[in-house]
Order: C-alpha cells, then structure tokens, then sequence
C-alpha cells in the first residue's frame, strides 16, 4: 500500500506539472487570440471550472493507485533539463504554428512528394502542427504539446484504461498480449509495461518517425514490438490478440475510415477480447463542456472532429461485432470498453 509519503509526492509532483503546462496552455491561447481564432459562440466553462475538474482527475488518478488497481508512473519526476528542453522547443514551434494558422495553411505535408504513398486524410498538418506526425521533430514535440492542450492532465486520462486492461488480462491469463493501434510516441504503452512488465505489446502506427520515438521510449522494457502499418489494415492474423488499446486516434478519422477501424479491431480479437477506446468527450458527455468542444476545430486543423463529437460509438462498433461494456469520463477525456463475445 501506498504510505503518506507517497501520497504527498504524487500530490507535489501533479501540482508542479499542472502549473508547467498550465502556464504553457495559457500562452499558446494567447497566441490563438492574436491569430484571429473567432471568439466561442458559446459560453464556455470557466476557469475554476476547469481547475476544479482536473482537480478532480487528480484525485481519481490517486484513488486508483492507492487501491493497487495501477502501479505508480515510472516517470513521476521529470528531470528538469529535460522539461526546459522540451518548453524551449513548443514555444519555438509555436511560432511556426501561429504563422500557419494565420495562413490557413494545414496542407504541407500532402505538399511534399515523400509522403504520397500515406494515405490523403493521414498527409496533413493536424493541430498546424509542424511536420504533421511525419519527423522527428513532431515527434518530439508531441507528448508535450499534449499535456499543454490538457494542462498536464493528459497521463492521468490515459490511465483509466489500465483498469479494462487489466480485468482482460486477468481473464485472459499469462500468454495474453497487447495491441496499441495508433501508439504514436508510445505514451501509452510505457504505462502499461509500468504494470505488466512481461506482457507482449505490438504497436502499430503510420509514422516512422513516431514509431522510432515509441521504441525509444520502450527500451527499458522487452517483449515491446512495432509495425508500420495504417489502423484500418492492420498486419494481424483473425484473432490474434487477448486486448487492443486506441488512444486518441479515432477523432482524427474520417468517418468511413474510422468504421473500418473498428472492424479491424474486431478481427483480430480473440473471442472474449476487449477493445479499449480512449479519446475526446463527445456532444452530450458533459453538455456543459459542449461549447468547449465546438470550439477545438476553431482553434486548430482537426477535419473530423465534427463527425466524432456525433459518432455513436456503440452503433459503429456493435456493427463491427463488438458489445459495449462500460463507459468512464475522466476530464476531457472518454473511456469505452467493447468486448468481443466468447465463442
């Protein structure tokens, strides 16, 4: 069990990183406001609103860890040097995305020749983002312009799943292994291998870039695997594996692509498997968060995130053969878990 120590530099250390991205999130909107992001047509949450929110998160993320149903983040201090270098690096881009977003210009990635074997809706510059999610710089960028977006409560979202995750596990037994669709940098799965060392993760992802980061991130852990490979073809046999994760893929898809997503997750689970489906709130979620969400499209490239704020999840992943299970609102963030029924 956890002591009151622990508890007290979990408490200190989730205070300084919510007041470092915080601070950063805070001058990003600045920025926003200078490029002539439109005023929100609605009344949005205010701040202590969504201080008290992720106050909440917090706390949750506590609970979970002092209950034992998730182990402590191996990260849980960041060293210093690292964090300024990482601040002095977003607000060097931020200049990059400020000046594109003036431009209206999310389209220099589907630009350059090297790209064209990717697929259309992947080759753009998601959030203006520099590169879109094909260097590594963006790469390196990514986990931090996250947090800020989130103001440091990214992590503390991300590990609700480990609760699902782990009742598959124990139903699924010692052989089990993991599939991360969309791993990016491999955020994700650090968390997870934080929990189930010996556990055997794949992570799929379209960026070479970001899959080399994924593997750095991995080193400390074996039985880590990745492949490049598009969601929706994913290099799997039917059946394949006990639990398949998505975190925060499937709002940057369009519609039709991300159906076929989910029959993919389908198809290469065992039966008795569980998806673990991580992402944005949806309209109706929190409707007070509603207007907050309208305006995320304003203030960055997301092409679909319109059609996700609408998806039903359960009527598109029903139709793939998976049964909803539970559903857990952690801040901004949505946890759905699917099960695909035992033979």
């Amino acid at each position: 069990m956890p002591s009151a120590l622990d508890r007290l530099a979990y408490a200190a250390s989730q205070g300084l990183r919510r007041s470092w991205f915080y601070g950063h999130y805070l001058l990003a909107a600045a920025a926003e406001r200078r490029d002539g992001v439109p005023a929100p047509r609605r009344r949005l949450p205010g701040r202590d609103r969504l201080r008290a929110d992720l106050e909440a998160l917090f706390e949750r993320d506590w609970a979970a860890i002092a209950a034992g149903l998730y182990a402590t983040p191996h990260d849980l201090w960041t060293d210093p040097r690292r964090a300024l270098a990482a601040s002095r690096a977003f607000l060097a881009d931020l200049a990059s995305v400020s000046a594109r977003r003036r431009r209206g210009d999310h389209q220099e990635v589907a630009r350059d020749p090297a790209f064209a074997h990717l697929p259309r809706y992947y080759r753009q510059n998601f959030h203006y983002q520099t590169d879109g999610w094909l260097s590594e710089r963006s790469a390196r960028l990514y986990d931090f312009q996250v947090e800020v977006l989130f103001s440091g409560g990214a992590d503390a979202m991300r590990r609700g799943a480990l609760i699902p995750i782990g009742e598959a596990l124990a139903r699924a037994g010692p052989a089990a292994g993991l599939l991360d669709i969309g791993c990016g940098t491999g955020r994700f799965l650090t968390f997870v291998k934080d929990n189930w060392p010996r556990l055997a993760v794949l992570g799929v992802d379209l960026s070479p870039a970001y899959l080399a980061a994924a593997r750095r991130n991995l080193r400390p852990w074996r039985s880590a695997a990745f492949a490049q490979a598009a969601a929706e073809r994913l290099p799997l046999r039917d059946a394949a594996v006990d639990v398949a994760t998505c975190v925060y893929l499937l709002h940057e898809l369009p519609p039709g692509v991300r159906r076929r997503v989910a029959a993919e997750a389908a198809r290469v689970l065992r039966p008795g498997g569980r998806l673990v489906v991580v992402d944005s709130l949806q309209h109706g979620d929190r409707p007070d968060y509603d207007a907050l969400l309208d305006r995320f499209p304003d203030a960055f490239h997301e092409p679909y995130f319109a059609s996700w704020l609408a998806a039903d999840l359960p009527a598109i992943f029903a139709a793939a053969g998976l049964v909803a299970r539970a559903v857990e609102l952690r801040f901004l963030t949505k946890i759905a878990v699917f099960d695909r029924p035992a033979a």
